[in-house]
């Protein structure tokens, strides 16, 4: 079942009009939230974000978005499943009408689910993907639709044999990956690319940023990362809202340890679970 602004329907019932604008100009945005035994992980999170998105960009939000009418609106969807681990994915685009310039800021929402099973790859490879940037400024930290060079650096994983794909800014900065954030282990200092260098401000990522700040064993930075420090790194490990932490094994010829990735995800676990 698919949940269209309140009223349930099947999903073959979904129809959107020629003059969508997440189609026409990818005026939109979105959230992945995890749903584990029915909890919404880290939903409050998202929430925070899902506003703090619609603000940036314009658009109108209705006065009944609370939190708890937004998770309720999730609910009617998750309960028509059965299964444990549930993706959901809440989907918010300005009204039909008008060219670049909207006809209105007011949006349309829509919220679907998908049964889903996570099981972390023993082997994880990844290399960077060069033909196109990713544009560092804060409009590249929202989850808007517009992921082509997401998708695009998805297809030349696929297409060489790789799990993920590295992202770089216009600087030839580290970034991302093509799902999720990235983080580089080397001795007891954890790096992760700034917010300012492009990359989305990821929930799982200021949930990790939390764990590593607790830890007297290590010191976090969030900074400018060379692809060349890739290399050096003892570990490298990724996150994002499904997955949660996945470490990498291979980049090129390198391998990487995954001791403290191992770790960092036992205690996002519990947090998820207890939080």
């Amino acid at each position: 079942m698919i949940n269209f602004n309140g009223s349930l329907i099947q999903a073959s019932e979904v129809q959107l009009s020629h003059n969508n604008r997440g189609f026409k100009y990818g005026d939109g945005i979105f959230e992945t939230i995890k749903v584990q035994n029915g909890k919404l992980i880290f939903w409050e999170d998202h929430y925070f974000r899902l506003m703090a998105s619609m603000r940036m960009l314009r658009m109108k939000i209705p006065m009944k978005f609370t939190l708890e009418f937004l998770e309720e609106e999730i609910q009617k969807v998750i309960e028509n499943y059965d299964k444990a681990l549930l993706r959901v994915r809440l989907n918010i685009f300005r009204k039909d009408g008008g060219l670049y310039l909207p006809a209105t800021n007011e949006i349309d929402y829509l919220i679907e689910a998908k049964e889903i099973e996570i099981k972390e790859k023993e082997e994880y490879r990844i290399d960077i993907f060069k033909d196109f940037y990713n544009y560092s400024g804060l409009l590249s930290t929202v989850k808007t639709t517009n992921r082509m060079l997401n998708t695009l650096a998805s297809v030349y994983a696929d297409e060489n044999d790789l799990e993920n794909c590295i992202l770089l800014n216009e600087r030839k900065g580290v970034v991302e990956v093509a799902n999720g954030n990235i983080f580089l282990v080397k001795g007891n200092i954890i790096k992760t690319p700034a917010l300012d260098e492009g990359c989305i401000k990821g929930i799982i990522r200021k949930k990790v940023i939390e764990i590593i700040e607790k830890n007297p064993d290590f010191s976090l930075e969030e900074t400018t990362i060379s692809p060349f420090e890739i290399q050096k790194a003892d570990e490298v490990f990724i996150t994002n809202a499904i997955s949660g932490l996945q470490s990498v094994t291979n980049y090129r010829k390198k391998q990487f340890e995954t001791t403290v990735g191992g770790k960092i995800k036992k205690s996002l676990n519990i947090l998820a679970i207890t939080g």
